[in-house]
């Protein structure tokens, strides 16, 4: 995909920053520090607590312990 940038071409991509943006990154960092951590903080409750309907509610880190070996 050398066509330039489309938003549609990583739709999930997509979705995932605006769910961190929308819910989570909700006010401006003081400095690199700072966004590093609440990146990490959005990062960790978005896969381990908060449920996602495309997993039957449950959340990311539910799904991926029942499926590892």
């Amino acid at each position: 995909m050398t066509d330039g940038y489309d938003c549609h071409q990583n739709a999930l991509a997509e979705r995932v920053n605006g769910i961190h943006k929308g819910e989570f990154l909700l006010q401006r960092p003081a400095d690199l520090e700072q966004a590093r951590t609440m990146v990490r903080q959005s990062v960790d409750i978005y896969n381990a607590e908060r449920p996602h309907l495309s997993l039957q509610c449950k959340t990311p880190d539910e799904v991926h312990r029942v499926l590892s070996p």
